[in-house]
């Protein structure tokens, strides 16, 4: 596996990259929307085996291929689990052609300055070298931000770029993730204040020690376009935040070389009811949608 050429098709290819990442926490709901209730399954070990065959079925579809999809994030558990006799992310690169990230955040801290910061990760480096065992290329963490209080958001980045830092240390790619929240009244001026902080700490970076960003689709068309441009961001991902797959994809098309990273996306319109045919053509519908949003 030549860390070289995911590198660059992560950096020039044309798709998007798929968040398969779904924690405890948001689990159940992602089973639900599947057609999974929760009294369907109990205990934790059930719902993740329920997830796992989810996730299998999406990332085994014909369409789920390097054609349109650049990369796939996934949660430490998928990594650890087996889809066709190899391990996820050998599969997904080896069968493929897909770059695995993982999800290496624990959640977030409550609300505090009208941002939630991510909670303590003590046990980061040993996951990291899990993750380069597995041979994952790089890595998603999440902070939420829900109001345009300067000090908040000024924390947010610093720590999202902090925790960046031990990621490039241990050889792999962070993807930076402030998510602003969509129902947020301020939006706008919160993604101003993000992206003068963005670019504070891109400055921090040392030279060809890049970083990936993965945003919310911004209120202003093309607002990113300098972080998009910017020498030390490899690529910007665009997250879809409760919107529905068609608002997002509208909202995504008219930002030009902002890529989507959707898992509720991606999902929507499957069910485990379905038969593999019907299955394999709604995920191939929603793959190509996506991909053309992304490619603008």
């Amino acid at each position: 596996m030549s860390k070289q050429q995911q590198f660059e098709l992560v950096k020039n290819g044309k798709g998007f990259i798929a968040a398969l990442d779904q924690s405890g926490g948001s689990t159940p709901k992602a089973l639900a929307l599947y057609g999974v209730p929760e009294d369907s399954y109990s205990g934790e070990d059930e719902m993740y085996d329920l997830i796992h065959k989810m996730r299998t079925r999406v990332m085994t579809a014909p369409a789920f291929n390097s054609d349109s999809i650049l990369g796939a994030i996934l949660f430490e558990q998928t990594m650890d689990r087996e889809v066709e006799g190899q391990y996820t992310p050998d599969y997904l690169w080896e069968q493929k052609g897909v770059v695995p990230f993982l999800k290496v955040d624990k959640g977030l801290a409550d609300l505090e300055d009208g941002v939630q910061l991510m909670k303590p990760m003590p046990e980061l480096d040993a996951l990291l070298q899990r993750a380069t065992e597995r041979n994952i290329f790089g890595t998603k963490m999440r902070s939420v931000i829900k109001e345009a209080n300067p000090e908040g958001i000024r924390k947010v980045v610093k720590q999202q770029f902090e925790v960046g830092k031990q990621i490039i240390g241990a050889g792999l790619m962070p993807i930076i993730e402030p998510e602003v929240d969509i129902h947020s009244s301020d939006k706008e001026e919160i993604e101003r204040i993000l992206k003068e902080e963005i670019l504070k700490q891109l400055e921090t970076l040392p030279e060809n020690e890049p970083v990936m960003l993965k945003l919310t689709i911004p209120t202003v068309n093309n607002f990113y376009k300098e972080l998009i441009d910017h020498p030390k961001v490899l690529r910007v991902v665009a997250l879809s935040g409760g919107y529905t797959r068609n608002e997002a994809n509208e909202k995504l098309a008219a930002n030009n070389g902002l890529i989507a990273s959707f898992s509720r996306g991606l999902s929507e319109g499957v069910s485990a009811s379905q038969t593999d045919d019907e299955f394999n053509e709604a995920i191939a519908d929603s793959i190509k949608t996506i991909y053309e949003a992304s490619i603008t």
